[in-house]
């Protein structure tokens, strides 16, 4: 098999492996109230990559595990940033219709319901992860405590307060880093992270793949700040050319399209050399890397 193919079959796996996965452990839609039920599973279930999942998993590999054990993590990642989508999609905050093709979950559900399923994919995140048995001297506790610090006001919710409050403001390139290391790479970094936990990872790889997280992650957002320009509403599954609408601070509205695409090879670049401790088990992730580069949706 071609390594595209082979990649492409990897992620297609992995992905269905996952929803496997979150449709056993997500509340069933006729759990009462069934309302938030369906409100929760509709957006889980609406399509999605399943990045950070799978950046989850490959990781809990790179360490030398089983990624079964690391499932539980993956699906409470997916649960974090599926609510992150649900709450960013709010009116009161990027205001957007459409989110993976799909009508937004609140133009189904009502803005209450989609505030409350967001909520309740937070709690259940935490109930999943401390489902988790990590090997070593790691421990559940710790890999919530993980997820907590990503998914609090230093991380991803700060990022999405400092992101709203950049818009029209002129943001410099270094304020510009800040928002997306928080709000974007700091997940895709702590997805590799209790990945490598639930692998009993020494704190060499962890090191490492926090690096590459880090670079991975940035260069995921230069990446995707240039489709929203490139690219149309059909082919992304979501409104293009809303960040240049709404003024939002972005990589080429700061640098560039040319320059924005080669800072992202180069954040490529730099991920992919992280990773030379962890030697050919981190094979996937390097895969991820290039595939994140060069993807067009």
């Amino acid at each position: 098999m071609k390594p595209e193919k082979d990649f492409k079959a990897y992620t297609a796996a992995q992905q269905k492996r996952i929803n496997e996965a979150l449709r056993g452990l997500l509340p069933r839609a006729s759990c009462r109230p069934r309302t938030l039920h369906e409100s929760m599973r509709y957006s889980v279930f609406a399509g999605g990559k399943r990045l950070r999942p799978i950046l989850c998993l490959a990781a809990a590999e790179a360490c030398g595990s089983s990624d079964n054990r690391a499932m539980p993590a993956a699906c409470a990642v997916e649960c974090v940033h599926t609510y992150s989508l649900i709450h960013d999609d709010l009116p009161c905050m990027d205001d957007d219709d459409l989110r993976r093709g799909k009508p937004t979950n609140h133009k189904v559900y009502g803005e209450a319901v989609a505030v409350l399923a967001g909520d309740a994919l937070l709690a259940l995140a935490f109930e999943l992860i401390s489902q988790s048995k990590p090997a070593g001297k790691h421990t559940a506790g710790k890999m919530a405590q993980e997820l907590a610090l990503t998914a609090g006001s230093k991380h991803l919710v700060g990022g999405q307060v400092m992101d709203m409050e950049g818009e029209g403001a002129g943001l410099s390139a270094r304020q510009l880093r800040f928002i997306h290391e928080s709000k974007t790479a700091a997940l895709l970094t702590c997805s590799l992270r209790l990945g490598a936990m639930a692998a009993g990872a020494s704190q060499g790889k962890m090191d490492s793949l926090s690096q590459f997280g880090k670079s991975t992650g940035l260069a995921f957002q230069i990446i995707d700040d240039i489709l929203d320009i490139t690219q149309s509403s059909e082919k992304l599954g979501k409104s293009a050319g809303k960040d240049l609408a709404t003024e939002k601070a972005t990589y080429p509205a700061v640098h560039g399209l040319e320059k924005s695409r080669r800072e992202a090879a180069r954040l490529t670049a730099d991920a992919i050399a992280a990773l030379k401790p962890l030697g050919s088990k981190a094979s996937r992730l390097r895969e991820i890397a290039g595939y994140l580069l060069d993807r067009e949706y």
